[in-house]
This record gives C-alpha cells, sequence and structure tokens, in this order.
C-alpha cells in the first residue's frame, strides 16, 4: 500500500469508488481525448481544420483505443502524458489526417481543461453526498426540534439548547457549503486553451477567439477572458471549499464523539455488529466514522495549503508549482469524498438517547439555569448584584450539593420579588431553551424553500 485511497483494505475507508473513477488514469486520459475531439469539431466548423479530418480525429477518440502501458512509458519519456496521447491518437488516425489533431494547443491546454472537467464531475458527486446528508440532519432537527439538552462551553455545561437546534445549525452550515460550491462552479468550470504563452498566436488572429468560444461551448465550460495557465487561484478556491468543508465535517464529527464518551451517551453512530469494536474490551463502540472523519479533514488542510503554495507560478510556464495540483488535488477530492460518506453513514442512522440528555441535564442541580435566575433578577436589583448574589448561591449549591432552587429560597432579597413557585420554573431547563424551536423552524423552512 502507497496511499489508503488506492489501499485494497483502506479504499472505501477514507474514500469512494465514483471519485476514485473520476481522478482515475482512464478518465484523465478519456477527458484528454474529449477535449481533443471538441477542438476538432470546433476548429472544423470554423474552417480551421479540414472535415474529414474532424470526422476521423473524432472517430478515433476513444479511451479503450489508448495502450495505457505505452502511454506509461511515453509520459515518464517526455514529463507529461498529453502528448503520449497526442501521439497515439494521431497514430490511430488514417493517413496524414491525425496531423490536425490538437492544433494551435499546448500540453497546458488540455491538462487543465480535462481537470476543470474532473473538477465538474467531482462536484456534482459532491453535491448528491450533500444533499443525502442534509436530508438526514434536516429530519434530526425536525424530530428533535424541543428537545432538550445541555450546550457545552469549553467542554462545561453552559445553558439549554434543543438538540433540534444544534442539528440545525449544522443544517444551515452545509446550506452555506451548497451555496459556496454554486458560486465556485461560476468560477472553476472556466475552459483553457490559449496556447504557449497563453496569447493564440497559433491561429489566425480573425479565428482565434471564436475558436476558443466554439471549444467551450462544445465542453459545456465558459470561455476566459483571459489565458489563466499561471494564475491559479480557481484551483486553489476549490481546494479551500474542499477544506472548509471537511472541516464542518470534522466539527459535527467531534461534537458526536463527545456526547458517545460513556459519561455523556447522548447519541452514538449507527449500531453495527463488530463495528468499532475493541479486540480486548468487549463493552466498547468506538467512534469509528467519526474517527475516520476527524482523520480525513486534518489531512486536507494541508492538501488545501498545498494549493495555495501552487498558486506561486512562475512567469507563463511554471516549473514545479504546477505538478503540485497533480499530486494534491485528486487526493483531496477523493478524501472528502470519504468524509461525505461517512457522515452520510453516521447521520441516517444516528441513535439519540433523549433520556439520557435530560439526565444530563439535571447533573448540576439547577446551575445549568443561574443565568436564567440572574436575567430575571437583574431587572428587580440591578444586574451586577443580581449576577453576583448568583453567583455566591452556585459555589454555596456547589459546596453543600444542594439544588440550586433549595439555597435560593433561603434569601429573602430573592423571596420578596420571586414566590418559590416562580423562582422553580426559572430553575426548570426546559423553561430556558430561548429561540432554539423558532430558529430551528427558520432553518428548516430556508432549507425547503432552496430544496
Amino acid at each position: 500500500m502507497t496511499s489508503v485511497i488506492d489501499s485494497h483494505i483502506f479504499k472505501d475507508i477514507f474514500g469512494s469508488a465514483p471519485m476514485r473513477e473520476i481522478w482515475s488514469d482512464r478518465s484523465r486520459t478519456a477527458y484528454y481525448l474529449q477535449w481533443e475531439a471538441a477542438l476538432a469539431r470546433a476548429q472544423a466548423k470554423l474552417g480551421i481544420i479540414p472535415q474529414e479530418a474532424c470526422d476521423e480525429i473524432v472517430r478515433q477518440c476513444d479511451v479503450n483505443k489508448i495502450d495505457f502501458d505505452k502511454l506509461k512509458q511515453q509520459t515518464e519519456l517526455i514529463g507529461y502524458p498529453v502528448l503520449g496521447v497526442v501521439q497515439q491518437l494521431v497514430s490511430l488516425c488514417r493517413g496524414n489526417l491525425g496531423g490536425w489533431a490538437h492544433w494551435g494547443a499546448t500540453t497546458q491546454d488540455v491538462t487543465d481543461s480535462a481537470t476543470v472537467l474532473a473538477i465538474r464531475d467531482a462536484l456534482n458527486h459532491i453535491e448528491e453526498e450533500m444533499d443525502a446528508i442534509m436530508a438526514s440532519v434536516a429530519r434530526l432537527a425536525q424530530e428533535h426540534r424541543l428537545t432538550p439538552m445541555a450546550a457545552r462551553s469549553n467542554l462545561q455545561q453552559a445553558v439549554p439548547i434543543t438538540f433540534g437546534f444544534k442539528m440545525a445549525r449544522l443544517l444551515a452550515t452545509l446550506m452555506r457549503h451548497k451555496q459556496r460550491l454554486h458560486e465556485i462552479r461560476e468560477r472553476i468550470l472556466t475552459l483553457e486553451f490559449s496556447g504557449a504563452a497563453g496569447t493564440l498566436a497559433t491561429l489566425e488572429s480573425g479565428k482565434a477567439l471564436a475558436c476558443q468560444a466554439q471549444l467551450a461551448e462544445e465542453l459545456g465550460l465558459k470561455q476566459p477572458e483571459i489565458a489563466w495557465h499561471t494564475e491559479r487561484d480557481r484551483i486553489a478556491e476549490v481546494g479551500a471549499f474542499l477544506g472548509i468543508l471537511c472541516g464542518t465535517l470534522s466539527k459535527n464529527a467531534t461534537d458526536i464523539k463527545l456526547m458517545m464518551q460513556t459519561e455523556v451517551g447522548e447519541v452514538s453512530e449507527p449500531y453495527v455488529p463488530h463495528r468499532g469494536s475493541s479486540s480486548t474490551m468487549p463493552n466498547k463502540f468506538n467512534p469509528i466514522s467519526c474517527v475516520y472523519i476527524h482523520a480525513i479533514a486534518g489531512t486536507v488542510r494541508q492538501q488545501s495549503a498545498a494549493l495555495m503554495d501552487a498558486m506561486v507560478e512562475d512567469h507563463e510556464r511554471a516549473t514545479g508549482p504546477w505538478e503540485i495540483e497533480w499530486i494534491v488535488l485528486p487526493e483531496a477530492f477523493v478524501l472528502t469524498a470519504g468524509a461525505l460518506a461517512q457522515t452520510k453513514f453516521l447521520m441516517a442512522g444516528l441513535q439519540v438517547n433523549v433520556d439520557r440528555m435530560a439526565r444530563n441535564l439535571t447533573m448540576t442541580k439547577g446551575l445549568i439555569v443561574s443565568e436564567a435566575v440572574m436575567m430575571a433578577l437583574g431587572p428587580k436589583l440591578g444586574r451586577q448584584r443580581a449576577h453576583d448574589l448568583v453567583y455566591d448561591y452556585c459555589r454555596k449549591a456547589v459546596e453543600q450539593d444542594s439544588m440550586l432552587l433549595d439555597v435560593l429560597v433561603h434569601d429573602e432579597q430573592i423571596t420578596n420579588v420571586f414566590s418559590k413557585e416562580e423562582l422553580a420554573k426559572l430553575c426548570d431547563p426546559t423553561n430556558y431553551l430561548g429561540l432554539s424551536g423558532t430558529m430551528v423552524d427558520r432553518v428548516l423552512h430556508h432549507f425547503q424553500e432552496k430544496r
């Protein structure tokens, strides 16, 4: 094994078959041939090459006709795979017709455009996976709209929220990522065809931009405003998107694995016999999907940074930074697909322990709603006085191992403004959920509108 993404054992844990196929040698070569066929059609329509040559070139642009062992040898010799593909294409064509293939183009034109075509297919796969995840998260948000639980701040209980609110936050974040995905498509799905230094000098000046426009139309891509072969912001932006998407998936996985701790026990990964089991401790049920997602996200962040390094390309043809993309971009996409697949499994079958959430709310014997008491006393006693008073009684409740309510009812300053019944309501965590339900409804409404 040289990498988990092509390991027979690990490849479907850290990646996915559809994404691996998109970035495979065979698919990459098919994208090259798709580009060459589209160029021939565009140039024949404009009278740049003979129609007979176009027909023969298009007929031979079949990835099944490529000798991949020979292509490997040619690439090792030349340094780039495109010329080897073109050489095989030319040899497949009848007579001298193959001489019109790749007319006026350069290696990077084909390579970058093929990368864009792969990114288009990869983003489509990512969107499909995101849609499936969002559907599961939306269901959880709806089902647990008013299921109370403890929010955590610095790993300490903070104030009550609902589990639906937690899921709605995740849903809203994923919706923003989907918007980013659509925005990225607008910029990244752009043709590269500009010749050796980007000026299209190889074609007649009167037909060069028309050929570029026609080629873009053939491939379903946008025509660039100018050559971008050493301006790599488009590729770096895609890498940044993968990094922040995986960051969100990892944040969710982190919360879930913390909530799976024995002492917390509020949620757990879908149960599958022996999944996440220990070799020595029969009681263990490890958060295995969360572990994989966390590892993937950390790796994709580094790959995103590498794509930032690849932006620093020298002059009009780079000496090394470009090749960073060859190494990093396919891996980043495959790993992101792995994180999405693990998240899809995780959220579709997430087990929610409502009773444990309720029990944990009572763990601090009312301290979790000290803010509610303070805010209610504030208008009566002054905010600072109310804060200091409740703060002291929180410490006293801890020292005495008492319910906060039992401590508060002995202070006349407090009982003069609130009855014991009113204080009891203030000390009930389910009465201090704020706008959790309303905010869940807003997110779900927005989600349904976007669908």
